[in-house]
């Protein structure tokens, strides 16, 4: 299938952290990119995170901006301004209507939750939950090892290891956890710092305490319903404010993966 690079649609599932530092990524690229999203995302890395839009109407990472839409017509005008069109169908049936050359699951679920071969001519799925050659035609190693960002054309990628990415030498001690579900309520925000023992949010009336002195790079929205376990927030020892809004090199690791798949792909 022969496309023109600059007119190559990508519909990426999820506005998360990594789906958002692919979608950046590929935008730079010239690609034509549409994220789909839930009515009320539940990320909590927010500085970069495209998926604030559905809340915001609009959202700038790293100098791309994603604006929300609720029609193709909408989106179509925004590629024009070289801007990410963001619209809430979980589904992804916004695929029926675009016609992607490629399909990217990074729903980050550690499971399908629905998405098939059949979806685009190149469909790509972001970490575990996918076989390659089977329900996905490439899948994208996320799990922070020597492979990430390996491009996996038979098989499936690392399971996860549960294990934040190491700052400072802390891993677990640095994530913020629901002990309860319920109200996950907060007047911290992302760039704050916040200090060993302090009560940064409370779930259920509960206090959710930070582990470790640091800045609060991701914190999940205020007022929003969590289970038990749900993952809260972090908490950076660095203490460097601009981190909270820059791609982590994790996230372009696999965005790299990702470019380099449609590539080999459609660079023919």
């Amino acid at each position: 299938m022969s496309v023109e690079l600059n007119r190559l649609v990508v519909l990426i599932r999820s506005g998360g952290e990594v789906a958002s530092g692919v979608a950046h990524k590929l935008t730079r690229a010239r690609f034509r990119v549409c994220l789909t999203e839930t009515a009320e995302p539940l990320a909590v890395s927010r500085g970069v995170a495209f998926c604030e839009a559905v809340y915001d109407g609009e959202k700038e990472v790293e100098g791309i901006v994603a604006r929300r839409v609720g029609s193709a017509a909408e989106i179509h005008k925004l590629w024009r301004e070289s801007r990410i069109p963001i619209i809430i169908d979980p589904g992804a049936r916004m695929k029926n209507i675009l016609k992607p050359q490629v399909v990217v699951d990074a729903i980050m679920a550690k499971k399908n939750l629905g998405t098939k071969s059949s979806d685009a001519p190149l469909v790509i799925g972001l970490g575990p939950g996918f076989k390659a050659g089977r329900d996905v035609h490439v899948v994208v190693e996320t799990n922070n090892s020597e492979r990430l960002g390996r491009i996996i054309l038979e098989g499936r990628a690392e399971e996860d290891t549960g294990i934040p990415i190491a700052i400072g030498g802390l891993t677990h001690e640095r994530a913020l956890h629901a002990a309860v579900g319920g109200l996950f309520q907060t007047d911290k925000d992302i760039g704050e710092m916040a200090s060993a023992g302090e009560a940064v949010a409370t779930v259920a009336g509960q206090p959710v305490k930070a582990e470790i002195d640091g800045i609060i790079r991701a914190l999940l929205r205020s007022g929003t319903m969590v289970e038990k376990g749900t993952k809260l927030g972090e908490i950076d020892p660095s203490g460097d404010r601009e981190d909270c809004y820059t791609i982590r090199p994790r996230v372009r690791a696999i965005a790299g993966g990702v470019l380099e798949a449609i590539l080999m792909r459609y660079n023919v």
